[in-house]
């Protein structure tokens, strides 16, 4: 037996309610309020419930595994970044000959190699690769100078300061930008584009007095860039 509570001269089977055929079995609440209708019409229905049918328990196998606090799922990322593009391999890898007195270990996450001039002070090099354009060269330059305070270039400007290395691998665009102020940072950036589809970043970065120091050794470097 279903009863409903209804507001003052509302009747029940309104329009909400002859829409729908109910078969004879009692059904959910729920199921009365449709879109479109006026959940004011019905505020409370009390329904005979029958027993639903007994499921069976999941199995082990098919359970999931319930994860730590904290924790995520395989393949993602803090903030919902995405994962490091694997590395190239076998044809598809940079090679390249090391600067005299130079140190080489290998990257992780987005870096493929990190290579360290000698000397004192602040300055390292990153090699970074991604698949396809990477953005552009334009957007990249861009992004590297904001990194030390530099407004962005344009188009006229971009061909203004860019240098080019011959290489095997194929043309290198090369960009020296230092920053302002008495702490002056200084960022010697290389931008290859390989036939194989990928986009190689080099770039050496620290204090302005060691950088110019090794950014002989490093415009050595970026000539022997060759792929198998």
């Amino acid at each position: 037996m279903r009863k409903f509570n209804t507001k003052p001269g509302t009747t029940p089977g309104g329009p909400c309610m002859r829409r729908l055929v109910l078969p004879a079995l009692a059904v959910s609440a729920g199921l009365l309020l449709g879109p479109g209708c006026d959940r004011d019409q019905v505020s409370h229905a009390s329904v005979a419930k029958e027993a639903a049918p007994a499921m069976p328990a999941p199995s082990h196998a098919s359970a999931p595994m319930a994860m730590p606090p904290g924790a995520m799922p395989p393949g993602s990322m803090p903030g919902g970044q995405l994962p490091p593009p694997p590395h190239p391999t076998g044809k598809g890898a940079l090679k390249w000959t090391l600067p005299k007195g130079w140190t080489e270990a290998q990257g992780g996450g987005m870096r493929y190699a990190t290579l360290t001039p000698p000397g004192a002070g602040k300055v390292e090099m990153s090699v970074v690769v991604l698949p396809g354009a990477a953005g552009g060269e334009l957007a990249n330059v861009n992004r590297w100078r904001g990194q030390i305070g530099l407004q962005p270039l344009d188009d006229a400007a971009l061909g203004q300061a860019r240098k080019a290395v011959k290489s095997k691998a194929g043309p290198v665009s090369v960009y020296d930008f230092t920053s302002a102020g008495e702490t002056r940072t200084r960022m010697v950036t290389g931008l290859l584009a390989t036939a194989e589809g990928n986009t190689w970043f080099f770039k050496l970065m620290g204090d302005a007095e060691p950088v110019g120091k090794a950014k002989p050794a490093f415009m050595k470097y970026l000539e022997t860039l060759h792929l198998d």
